[in-house]
């Protein structure tokens, strides 16, 4: 039987983390008695630099309870550096690790499928949403048109899939290959092939305290995904610029006929919105490009993406 770990990124999560730590322990326990994981099987909270008591309530639990081991990082880095700090740690002592949020909207009923499938050979179990009906009409609809638009880039991205996944060791290998600064894990996770499968959940509501991704930070994520992945956006400013230019010659050409022809009318309006216009695409076709280099700039220093504090790896909180 594989050794299986959870492995749960964690940023000011003391209100949920109680409820967390005793049903993700029931659900281990579950697992070891019906013979899908060994006894060996742990999990492991990654405190990204929280601001409250969750890293004292890790090491509490880690005392109490040996199957509780815990990551601290130095500092907040980000949910995507976070979580990938701990599948870096686990996959020493792990055969398969699955990743989860710390509020456990996700179904963990599930695993036991998850770990079925990782079984029968799968190296990768993407937890995929059963549907969007509990969210609002303006998040179902936005998250939809991401996953399009992501895949209308040529990104290759599962969808109504998050983070909640499991990876085999081999996986997790392959993954510690990807160095790249700017993470963005549903990304980067289907480009490493080996066999996959899906399952299907329904998504519950947060049990306690408060969202970590509001509408600021997910639009922040999205334009990461989109940038770190597909060079599409700077082919379709070229081809603007294209039209534009094409456009503006023949605009030219009709000036000059109607100027000779004594028919040139002066058109202040329309002159003025095409200046405005011209202007306002040339600001954003540069925001655009300054994005890549900006993250061309992130990639070139190779700073670290994230450094560990402290791991708790037994029961005596060291």
């Amino acid at each position: 039987m594989p050794t299986v770990y959870f492995v749960v990124p964690c940023y000011n999560e003391e209100e949920v983390l109680p409820e967390t730590v005793k049903r993700l322990g029931e659900k281990l326990n579950e697992l070891i008695k019906s013979g899908l994981a060994s006894e060996k099987s742990r999990m492991m909270f990654i405190d990204d630099g929280s601001k409250d008591k969750t890293w004292n309530l890790i090491s509490q639990y880690a005392k109490d309870n040996h199957f509780v081991a815990g990551v601290k990082l130095s500092r907040n880095r980000g949910h995507q550096n976070a979580l990938l700090s701990g599948l870096m740690t686990a996959k020493e002592y792990c055969d398969c690790a699955i990743s989860l949020d710390a509020d456990l909207q996700d179904d963990i009923n599930v695993i036991d499928e998850f770990i079925k499938k990782y079984n029968e050979g799968c190296e990768i179990v993407y937890g995929v949403r059963s549907s969007r009906e509990k969210d609002t009409f303006f998040k179902r609809s936005t998250a939809q048109g991401y996953y399009k638009f992501m895949k209308a880039l040529g990104v290759e991205i599962v969808y109504n899939h998050a983070d909640y996944r499991l990876m085999g060791k081999n996986a997790l290998e392959a993954l510690s290959e990807y160095s790249e600064v700017n993470l963005f894990l549903r990304g980067i996770v289907p480009l490493i092939g080996y066999r996959c499968d899906y399952v299907y959940y329904e998504r519950n509501e947060r049990f306690a305290g408060e969202s970590k991704y509001p509408l600021k930070k997910m639009l922040k994520f999205a334009v990461d995904g989109i940038t770190s992945f597909s060079v599409k956006p700077l082919k379709i400013i070229s081809n603007i610029g294209t039209i534009i230019c094409i456009l503006s010659i023949i605009g030219f050409i009709y000036a000059l006929v109607s100027f000779f022809m004594g028919s040139a009318v002066a058109g202040w309006a329309s002159t003025m919105c095409s200046i405005w216009f011209l202007g306002g695409l040339q600001m954003l076709c540069i925001g655009i490009v300054g994005t890549y280099v900006g993250k061309i700039y992130s990639e070139v220093k190779r700073r670290p993406r994230y450094r560990i504090e402290k791991t708790i790896l037994n029961n005596d909180g060291e």
